[in-house]
């Protein structure tokens, strides 16, 4: 297949996958399956058509709101799909091939924990399991090394972990969760061990720059705000990945 297929493969793939999860963050913290029933409106629960289905293309033509109703259309479901087609396309322009595949399944999972830890700060244990074993998976066919790789899941769990932990004593109340260790070790497994310092680092500047914007705008987070560290390290995860092929 030539090379410049598989980006384009890969992302109609990222558009597809990007609407199912911006369903998957809207119903799985509410208990309900995106498998099961079709998709409706969010607003007046009207079952909708194919053609209102279309990623990113149903949404400009409906103008970001129901046809049924008038009700506006969440903003997660065309900016969640717009990153899996970008996800797709990197990985089919950096890789075009198997380990194309490969990374853009690394960058969809991200995105599925990203999305679920922006809107209900959970990280599933489901998914997490899921992105350890993928790259399990991975590291089959792929560099980095096994060892890399092992060492890598085994420091990036306990790294948070003991953040964890460190922070519940100090503090006396949670200031991680426990999906947090379970996705740096997913990403560990996926990244090897020495790209887990510049994620973390990546992650806690775009978070701080995050909080700065916020107080630059005026709305200044309070004390008991929390950021989704899930979100930043997925965030910082996959332009690693690029990286780590020569970007």
């Amino acid at each position: 297949m030539p090379d410049w297929l598989w980006p384009l493969l890969l992302g109609i793939l990222g558009l597809v996958f990007g609407s199912f999860t911006a369903t998957l963050a809207l119903r799985w913290p509410e208990g309900r399956s995106a498998l099961q029933g079709r998709s409706a409106c969010d607003s007046c629960n009207k079952a909708l058509r194919a053609h209102e289905l279309v990623p990113l293309l149903s949404y400009a033509l409906q103008r970001g709101r129901c046809r049924a109703c008038g009700g506006s259309i969440h903003p997660g479901h065309p900016g969640t799909e717009i990153a899996g087609l970008v996800i797709g396309v990197a990985a089919g322009l950096v890789a075009p091939g198997w380990e194309g595949v490969a990374g853009a399944i690394f960058g969809w999972l991200l995105l599925a924990l990203a999305a679920l830890d922006l809107a209900a700060f959970w990280l599933p244990n489901a998914l997490t399991a899921a992105l350890a074993l993928a790259g399990l998976i991975d590291g089959f066919f792929f560099p980095p090394t096994w060892i890399d790789r092992i060492a890598g899941g085994v420091i990036g769990y306990c790294l948070l972990a003991l953040a964890r932990f460190t922070y519940r004593y100090i503090r006396g109340r949670e200031g991680l969760g426990g999906g947090d260790a379970k996705m740096f070790a997913g990403i560990g497994i996926w990244l090897g061990a020495s790209m887990l310092a510049p994620v973390l680092l990546a992650a806690s500047i775009i978070g701080l720059a995050f909080a700065l914007a916020m107080r630059i705008s005026g709305r200044e987070m309070g004390m008991t705000s929390r950021l989704p560290l899930g979100t930043l390290l997925a965030i910082a995860a996959f332009p690693a990945w690029l990286y780590g092929l020569g970007i």
